[in-house]
């Protein structure tokens, strides 16, 4: 429990410094994690996302918000995990991400890709209800590869499409490649072994 708090606080001040609009941490007293309040423009509790309905204007500026935040996060290495409209609340300036216990290092996860893209399109059918062209768009598998490609910047401007890639892995080419390395490495390794010889 422990870690998982701590790995909450540490995504929060992370993500925050990042731009990324999560709840400000104050820290885990006693086992316990305080953190901002999300209020709505009444004062009263945020409600999450999947408690309110909006117009198709209203969901598509806040998808492109939200996905703008999955861009922050990732650059900041981080993939939420679990994000959807219950992990989000609605305060009278936007979308606030929370609940971050499960959020993993991009670069660390080998799950990390799948994740960002079940995240994405968790956020992108949750809108599609109220904005149905957002189910025509594909930002996930658009984010990864620019991410992948390192040109993803906290400020990209995404498009929503992505076209698959129709190109056949070329098999021999990389086989060929992998037996010129090997041979390389026993020539470094035999070069090695007889100046140790020679010694």
């Amino acid at each position: 429990e422990q870690t998982w708090q701590n790995a909450e606080v540490d995504a929060l001040y992370l993500l925050a410094d990042a731009g990324v609009r999560v709840p400000e941490p104050y820290g885990c007293m006693d086992g316990v994690l305080l953190m901002e309040l999300i209020i709505d423009i009444n004062g009263d509790v945020a409600p999450r996302l999947g408690d309110v309905s909006m117009t198709d204007l209203e969901a598509i500026g806040h998808h492109a918000f939200v996905m703008q935040d999955v861009v922050r996060m990732l650059c900041a290495g981080v993939v939420h995990g679990d994000l959807s409209e219950f992990n989000v609340l609605l305060d009278e300036y936007g979308p606030v991400i929370i609940d971050l216990p499960q959020a993993v290092n991009a670069a660390a996860n080998n799950n990390a890709k799948s994740m960002l893209e079940r995240d994405v399109d968790n956020m992108t059918n949750y809108f599609g209800q109220f904005a149905p062209d957002l189910l025509e768009t594909n930002f996930g598998k658009e984010i990864w590869q620019l991410f992948e490609d390192g040109s993803l910047r906290p400020d990209t401007v995404l498009t929503g499409e992505y076209e698959e890639s129709e190109e056949a892995a070329d098999v021999d080419a990389v086989m060929i490649q992998i037996q010129e390395a090997f041979k390389e490495e026993q020539e470094r390794l035999e070069r090695i072994r007889q100046a140790n010889e020679d010694d």
